[in-house]
């Protein structure tokens, strides 16, 4: 069977050598860099397309990117974390009642020697601000790092896109509450909440950038507020100490304080929202300036210290917040106020702030809670868009258009909208889903550092070993602090799992759909050698044979099949024989190919490496050869089972897929004349396969 054969013609929209360069230059410094024109590359069509697009890439960092010192990039990482003062404490008194402080103490207690340590680690061995989840994928390898990422992508999806919907919803409650607002607002949860997702969907749209400044600005005088309404609550302490009392012998009620201390350690993880924005302070790194330079594919060392400091000093800070406020809460607000629909419910900070200052200081703190907790929303949302273009293209598991953020913003937007009327804007019921996300992404990077460890462990130095004991051991605080979690409200593993389903079903259909992608990001060549024969017998010179899983290859029986090539192809011409080499992970999307060329007589023998599909490697070295002929071999072997090795290992039937991954290229690039001639040439399959 053969193509059209004219060959008056070739498309020149590759790029065969470098900016600047000649076939002439061919040096080893400047070897030729192969590159052939691809989907993403192409203009969209349609203005709708043009807009959506053209809200750049995440995945692909600015150059000259501004650094501050970490103290001010403290504050990006605390509109995520400080937030959760908003709804926090009223949380913990409706899960724990008197017992909110100890619960408190216990979750500091993890927060400090748990949480911190662990991602001071994760800081140390992913500071390119790619979090725990790159961690874990460095650790495994092939399809189970693959789908691992995918899981741990799902449970994030969860944590971002819940902190969107839960800190709506409670930006939503304090105005409703608010005597002032109330008379604009009215009582309507739920369009109070989707107008703020919809505000956060708009800015995004409009380019929206996290700046420094702003997060400062909002996060700063927040925390100022809550010291002034803390200070208060002491102060009201004081002066009737029988408060105090009435706490005690309610705390007592549990038991001595060897009850009380088991009693909180089991419900500290109903408290585990308190332990959200870590993940966020290693997201933010690439911001944290280390003071110093660093040596090229060295560790910038100056950047982990100062994140590390970054890490500790958010800690103290929530640490020290989340302590007086549970305790001020419990002593001054009546178990009535902070139940379900009580006027504490949901913010017992803000509650006091009125009580306490009065009206127009508890307007001032209720703005300035709407304020960080929209802004909370918007770094969940930076979040994803960080998160999801990272992974999901490079793995061919998405479409192309998902690298942008525009198209993404609207499908969060919409997901929003979906969780918000689900759960209906309820900050209690969003709390199991988000703890859920949280406690998974903590515990997945208690397991990569712990891991980690393990494999650094030295026999002789007893240090290695107890660092790593020490960190398996708070990977099973975690893992029991999931549990409980799950099992107490299992809302959070549903939403999860929808998400985790969803993700893992686009993700099988679109690595399907893209298989027949190119797949090669670019060819370069071993040596002079190589790049100068290629350039000699590119453009109709030699007929491509492929040899990659040939019998005739394995059986040394090149002279049988290129007797056999002449007497019933009619080939004439030299011959191009291509053995393409797998990487070891053959889970890879894309890759570059190494080529080397080495001539035997009046042939060539084209060796590539590097390759995570050989028929994509055929198809694309083809259209860079552009032959006269290629010769495709058929197997006889079943079809599905090709197809599965295909898609999972880029091995299978390689003759029919180079065909259609060439001529769904010439359908993108419109090519029509000097196609080569294409033969299929059936062999018979192998005793072993």
């Amino acid at each position: 069977m053969a193509a059209g054969s004219d060959m008056s013609s070739l498309p020149q929209s590759y790029e065969p050598l470098p900016t600047g360069s000649s076939s002439a230059d061919l040096s080893p410094s400047r070897q030729p860099v192969l590159r052939l024109p691809t989907r993403g590359e192409a203009a969209p069509d349609g203005w709708f397309a043009r807009l959506l697009l053209s809200g750049g890439r995440p995945d692909e960092p600015e150059k000259g990117e501004t650094t501050y010192p970490w103290y001010l990039v403290l504050w990006l990482t605390g509109v995520d974390y400080f937030s959760t003062l908003g709804y926090q404490p009223a949380i913990a008194l409706l899960a724990a009642g008197a017992l909110a402080v100890p619960a408190t103490v216990a979750l500091v207690l993890v927060t400090v020697l748990g949480a911190v340590p662990v991602y001071m680690q994760v800081a140390a061995r992913s500071y390119a601000g790619q979090g725990s989840i790159a961690l874990l994928e460095n650790l495994l390898s092939g399809w189970k790092s693959r789908i691992f990422v995918l899981v741990l992508l799902g449970f994030a999806a969860t944590d971002f896109v819940i902190t969107m919907t839960l800190s709506a919803a409670d930006a939503a409650r304090h105005a409703i509450a608010n005597p002032y607002l109330h008379p604009y607002v009215g009582d309507t949860q739920i369009k109070l909440t989707l107008s703020l997702l919809l505000m956060l969907a708009i800015v995004f749209l409009m380019g929206f950038r996290e700046a420094i400044g702003l997060a400062t600005a909002v996060a700063i005088p927040y925390l100022l507020l809550n010291v002034v309404v803390l200070l208060c609550g002491f102060w009201q302490i004081l002066q009737h100490p029988e408060l105090l009392a009435h706490w005690q012998s309610s705390l007592h009620a549990h038991g001595d304080w060897t009850m009380v201390a088991i009693a909180s350690a089991l419900v500290f993880p109903r408290l585990a929202l308190g332990l959200s924005g870590f993940e966020t302070g290693v997201v933010v790194m690439p911001l944290v300036d280390g003071e110093e330079k660093s040596e090229p594919g060295h560790p910038p060392q100056g950047r982990i210290r100062n994140t590390r400091k970054l890490l500790l000093s958010a800690a103290l800070i929530m640490s020290v917040l989340l302590l007086a406020s549970g305790f001020v809460a419990s002593l001054l607000i009546p178990e009535i106020d902070y139940q379900l629909g009580g006027p504490a419910d949901g913010r017992a900070i803000a509650y006091l702030a009125h009580k306490l200052l009065g009206g127009a200081f508890g307007t001032v703190y209720d703005f300035s809670t709407i304020l960080i907790l929209w802004f909370a929303g918007a770094s969940a949302m930076t979040g994803l868009l960080n998160l999801i273009p990272r992974y999901l293209p490079r793995f061919g598991m998405a479409p192309r258009w998902v690298a942008y953020q525009r198209p993404v913003i609207l499908i969060l937007f919409a997901i929003d909208v979906v969780v918000t009327l689900v759960f209906r804007a309820d900050v209690e019921a969003q709390g199991g889903a988000y703890a859920t996300g949280v406690l998974v992404l903590i515990l997945s990077a208690a397991v990569a550092v712990a891991i980690a460890l393990s494999r650094e462990i030295v026999l002789r130095q007893p240090k290695t070993l107890l660092l790593a004991f020490y960190f398996w051991l708070v990977t099973a605080v975690f893992v029991y602090t999931l549990f409980d979690n799950v099992v107490e409200r299992p809302a959070g593993v549903v939403i999860a799992s929808i998400f985790i389903f969803l993700l893992l079903l686009v993700s099988a259909v679109s690595r399907y759909y893209r298989a027949t992608e190119m797949r090669i990001s670019e060819v370069t060549f071993e040596d002079e050698e190589s790049a100068q024969l290629w350039a000699q017998f590119t453009g109709k010179k030699v007929n491509l044979i492929p040899q990659s899983n040939s019998v005739f290859a394995r059986e040394n029986r090149m002279e049988e099949k290129i007797q056999q090539l002449h007497e019933h192809f009619k080939i004439t011409g030299p011959l191009a024989f291509l053995h393409v080499h797998l990487l070891d992970n053959q889970s890879e999307f894309i890759a570059p190919l190494r080529v080397r060329v080495s001539r035997q007589g009046q042939d060539l023998t084209i060796e590539a490496f590097g390759a995570v599909a050989i028929a994509n490697s055929i198809a694309y070295l083809s259209e860079l050869l552009d032959p006269v002929s290629i010769v495709l071999e058929l197997t006889r072997r079943n079809l599905m089972k090709q197809s599965l090795a295909y898609v999972l290992w880029g091995e299978g039937e390689i003759g029919l897929t180079v065909y259609s991954i060439l001529v769904r290229y010439w359908e993108f690039t419109k090519r029509t004349t000097g196609l080569p001639l294409i033969f299929l040439m059936s062999v018979a399959a192998s005793p072993q396969q």
